[in-house]
């Protein structure tokens, strides 16, 4: 007779599909809620950014110090604050910019780049970078060459700096903040959203962003579902499966969220994509599937 399976074992499995779908879906139709949102007027910077963070922080920062979650200390705040300079402030802020001249579909073909610099620069920070993960990277830069010199973004110049430094900038983040004294993970991604949240707010203003009216019923919407399912919900999926499963898995959402962009633009928005924005994105993917692969095979 065959060992009975753990009563844990089917919940568990099903937590995992769900936390995966919040994932893939919801961080896919960020781009959409950023564009609908920029429709409405809302400043960038100070609101459809920051304003977000700042409130999904505080009530994720709120709801781990009820529980008993220690605060982070002293020496962990400057840490954070790094962090959600370059993955909030660089990494969504410049997004958010940029989908004021570019589709949604095409910022997030852009930011699916960020594998290949977080490869490249875990390369340059020493670590064993194996042949397949170099001819990943390889791929992955032909599409994102093709993309910025033979798609539509060519039109925009803005728009082509602005998604060349949000990858870079999420990236280097994220291989910066290895090894460094940080918090638990939920209280670090509280921690550095309310920190990129006031550094959204504080350059916005600086910038001259203002209200001068009251936002329409879809601007407050679009704002309201980025916070609580974009930040909220979906960001505290993806940390819970950085805790339950592998990390490749949990880092598929990087080839899955650009595919549910543009067909939601494409939907929703009536975006329109050429022959080369869609080669573009089929190598960049292609490139990070690769990288992904080489990586579960050498662990």
């Amino acid at each position: 007779m065959s060992a009975p399976v753990p009563a844990q074992a089917a919940p568990k499995g099903g937590l995992v599909v769900v936390a995966l779908l919040l994932v893939y879906v919801v961080w896919g139709s960020t781009y959409l809620g950023i564009h609908l949102a920029l429709q409405s007027g809302l400043p960038p910077l100070s609101v459809i950014s920051g304003t977000r963070f700042v409130i999904a922080g505080g009530v994720l920062y709120a709801l781990l110090r009820w529980r008993g979650e220690p605060a982070p200390t002293r020496a962990q705040w400057p840490s954070l604050a790094v962090m959600g300079l370059c993955l909030l402030f660089l990494g969504n802020g410049m997004v958010v910019l940029a989908e004021r001249d570019v589709s949604s579909g095409l910022a997030a073909v852009a930011v699916a780049s960020v594998p290949l610099w977080m490869a490249l620069f875990s390369a340059i920070r020493g670590e064993k970078v194996t042949l397949g993960e170099w001819l990943g990277i390889g791929i992955g830069f032909a599409g994102v060459l093709w993309l910025n010199a033979g798609s539509s973004l060519t039109a925009t110049p803005t728009g082509l700096v602005l998604l060349l430094i949000a990858p870079l900038g999420w990236a280097f983040g994220s291989i910066w903040s290895r090894g460094r004294d940080l918090p638990s993970p939920f209280m670090t991604a509280a921690g550095q959203m309310l920190c990129g949240g006031f550094i959204l707010v504080a350059v916005g203003l600086l910038r001259g962003e203002r209200m001068h009216e009251l936002p329409n019923l879809q601007g407050l919407l679009s704002v309201g579902y980025l916070t609580v399912f974009g930040s909220i919900i979906a960001f505290t999926a993806y940390v819970w499966l950085l805790q339950n499963v592998r990390p490749v898995l949990a880092g598929s959402y990087a080839y899955v969220n650009p595919v549910i962009a543009v067909a939601l633009g494409a939907w929703l928005a009536h975006e329109r994509f050429g022959k080369a924005d869609l080669g573009a994105m089929a190598v960049i993917l292609l490139g990070v599937v690769v990288i992904t692969l080489a990586r579960l095979r050498r662990t």
